[in-house]
């Protein structure tokens, strides 16, 4: 629901708890939550606890950054990548 109502665009985490690279690129996810405030909506999705939100979403593979813009998935990027990627990505939508 924060997905699909959000008025700004919205930032989903698809990660686990068992996934190593969701662990290094926690802090990236969290600086951008905090420096675009306002701007981004951030959310996580554990798959483990919700596979079928991530099947819905085509997510095979973790860490995966999904942006959607008035409910719809824009942009995703797969892997723990660098910050800049990730505000790269921002510019678009």
């Amino acid at each position: 629901d924060m997905v699909i109502n959000s008025d700004i665009p919205v930032m989903v985490d698809f990660w686990a708890d068992w996934c190593g690279p969701c662990k290094q690129i926690a802090p990236a996810v969290h600086e951008l939550a905090l420096e675009y405030d306002g701007k981004l909506s951030v959310g996580n999705l554990d798959v483990d606890s919700s596979p079928n939100i991530a099947m819905k979403y085509g997510v095979r593979s973790i860490p995966a950054l999904i942006f959607f813009k008035d409910g719809k998935p824009v942009q995703q990027v797969v892997g723990a990548v660098p910050k800049q990627m990730l505000q790269e990505k921002l510019l678009y939508i």
